[in-house]
């Protein structure tokens, strides 16, 4: 039986045996989120990811412990 068949059926027999009203309130939620796709992007949003990609890969970014060092130092000045 493979990972994926064995994942069902445990979810399977775990909502079968569940009388817990939230835990399945919010195994409805996830599935309902899931089948409607959780974002709806706008062409400006693709767009300016797609932009964040392309920089990434060209060596365009800064590391985040950078970012918050420059941002101490600003904040320390004020």
């Amino acid at each position: 039986m493979d990972m994926t068949t064995q994942i069902k059926n445990n979810l399977i027999s775990r909502i079968k045996t569940s009388s817990d009203l939230s835990f399945l309130k919010a195994l409805q939620t996830i599935f309902d989120t899931s089948e409607q796709g959780l974002y709806q992007l706008s062409s400006e949003q693709e767009t300016s990811i797609s932009i964040g990609k392309k920089q990434i890969k060209s060596g365009e970014f800064s590391k985040n412990e950078s970012v918050i060092s420059e941002m101490k130092e600003w904040l320390t000045k004020k």
